[in-house]
């Protein structure tokens, strides 16, 4: 498996999320596929890293200006701004270790699996383009 068909593949994924009926098919059929590919590049990553990322949420408190109605002497109402905390969620990426015996096994595992997938997604891809010609350009 190189890397031009893995990436050809994640484009085809891509593009089919919104795409033509064609695209459409190819996407539905070649989700695995694409799932595979994708841990697979993770795992990958992780390796020549020496680490995996991973994210958590944090929780800040922020100022922001909240509108408040109040009324004059005469019972007017006026809307003014008085500063009051929001708490926002955000999303820390850290690093973490890895065990490369660990991800060098689920790498080859990943390999393995990609390898059985591809003639199916191959002939998926095929066949999508047999049944929705119109989208070949």
């Amino acid at each position: 498996m190189t890397r031009n068909s893995v990436a050809a593949f994640l484009v085809l994924g891509l593009l089919a999320a919104c795409g033509t009926p064609q695209q459409q098919c190819i996407s539905r059929n070649t989700s695995e596929y694409r799932t595979v590919a994708r841990l697979l590049g993770e795992v990958e990553g992780n390796l020549a890293r020496g680490y995996a990322w991973d994210e958590r949420p944090y929780t800040t408190t922020e100022w922001a200006d909240c509108p408040r109605v109040v009324r004059d002497r005469d019972g007017n109402a006026q809307v003014i701004s008085v500063p009051c905390p929001r708490r926002v969620t955000e999303i820390e990426r850290y690093r973490v270790p890895i065990d490369p015996a660990s991800e060098s096994r689920k790498r080859d595992n990943l390999q393995s699996r990609l390898a059985a997938l591809q003639p199916g997604a191959e002939a998926a891809v095929r066949a999508c383009r047999v049944a929705y010609p119109e989208a070949d350009a």
